[in-house]
């Protein structure tokens, strides 16, 4: 093993360690000064628990991100203005990174800065209660910044310049929801959020980023920072949680997912797999599928589809006979097989990507019949 790769390795175990130590304690502090903070989630009929829990844990994830790269910054900034210090200890390969680095801070500040306004958000909403139309109203304009103040698009292939980025901006709308919705059950919103962040990662590092051939490796640290302050948070979320990381978590998890994926390169080192596009499609099916699908019930009832209610797919697993700790597992295993399709994605033809897919599809086609099923036969 080289240097330059024990260098690499150490910096991923040290970027996981610092956002989980920091998680660990923030979230620690939350909990116990919870009343104090207003930030305790009392049970109803529309709520799994029966005591009241402390909530606000997302602050946790969030800081754990931030702290990362507030020293990433200090650490790049110190390397970039006296590069003598970091001459002798670091190898060329990585000394030729820090000119690139320093340059894409300010536009990752601007990403922290867009994730600490949802954040706040979800936490003003966890303390106050706020109207669904001013949380989709701060979330879109969160969005529309980012994604026009940093050119930020996802890749469709589209021929249609101004649709991209609406596409762009509607998609980091329905993932902030979308992890907001599946947050109904211990570890399990963050338990989604913990494998698509670790799968993404491993894409990530092991295809090369068409312009340089070399691992995606500014964007998986963003990632991998999301992945050690959701390991530090389920430590208190596991079941029986003692801590709900409450909307402000939901919505940055969501929010930071989903500028990662828009960042994120498919495509391979020559841009010979245009199919995989549509890896984080796999990577975020059951996230995807679960707000779909409740929505549907909702605007089915006649209700509006922001109405929180019991009608979730994990809700839905319980009432077909399993535990909650069952219906959590099997939605881990859900995503976890349809990420695993996302890694093939950059590595095969269209044929096998049509397979990919048409698997993935099958999983989601086949849980809605068993649902189906089951609902009308206990009818």
């Amino acid at each position: 093993m080289s240097r330059s790769q024990i260098l690499f390795g150490a910096s991923v175990l040290a970027v996981l360690l610092i956002a989980c130590a920091v998680s660990l304690l923030v979230v620690g502090w939350v909990k116990r000064n919870a009343l104090r903070l207003g930030l305790i989630d009392l049970p109803n009929e529309r709520k799994v628990h029966t005591i009241p829990i402390p909530r606000g844990g997302g602050l946790g994830i969030w800081l754990g991100v931030l702290s990362v790269f507030a020293l990433g910054t200090l650490a790049v900034a110190l390397a970039n203005t006296w590069p003598t210090l970091t001459e002798q200890a670091l190898p060329a390969s990585l000394l030729e990174l820090i000119p690139g680095m320093w340059s894409k801070l300010g536009s990752i500040w601007l990403l922290l800065a867009g994730g600490s306004v949802v954040a706040l958000l979800g936490l003003m909403d966890d303390r106050f209660g706020l109207d669904w139309r001013v949380r989709i109203a701060v979330e879109f304009a969160v969005a529309a910044a980012v994604v026009y103040g940093l050119k930020l698009q996802l890749t469709a292939y589209i021929d249609l310049p101004w649709l991209t980025p609406i596409l762009s901006i509607f998609w980091i709308v329905m993932l902030i929801n979308s992890f907001n919705m599946l947050d109904n059950m211990d570890a399990l919103s963050a338990g989604v959020a913990a494998i698509v962040s670790g799968m993404l990662a491993l894409m990530l590092l092991s295809s090369p980023e068409p312009a340089q051939g070399q691992p995606q490796w500014f964007v998986a640290i963003m990632v991998l920072a999301l992945l050690g302050g959701l390991l530090g948070f389920l430590r208190h979320n596991w079941p029986p949680a003692s801590i709900f990381m409450g909307d402000s978590g939901s919505y940055f998890v969501g929010y930071w997912i989903a500028v990662t994926t828009l960042l994120s390169t498919y495509s391979g080192a020559q841009g010979q797999a245009p199919h995989a596009v549509f890896a984080p499609l796999c990577l975020l099916a059951v996230p995807i599928y679960d707000t779909l699908s409740v929505i549907a019930i909702r605007l089915r009832e006649g209700r509006s589809p922001f109405q929180a209610d019991k009608k979730h797919f994990s809700h839905r697993l319980v009432e077909l006979g399993m535990t909650k700790k069952q219906a959590v597992g099997a939605i881990y295993l859900a995503t976890l097989t349809c990420s695993l399709g996302a890694l093939l994605l950059p590595r095969t033809d269209w044929i096998g990507a049509g397979l990919v897919l048409g698997i993935v599809l099958a999983m989601m086609a086949w849980i809605a019949l068993l649902e189906n099923f089951t609902s009308r036969k206990r009818s």
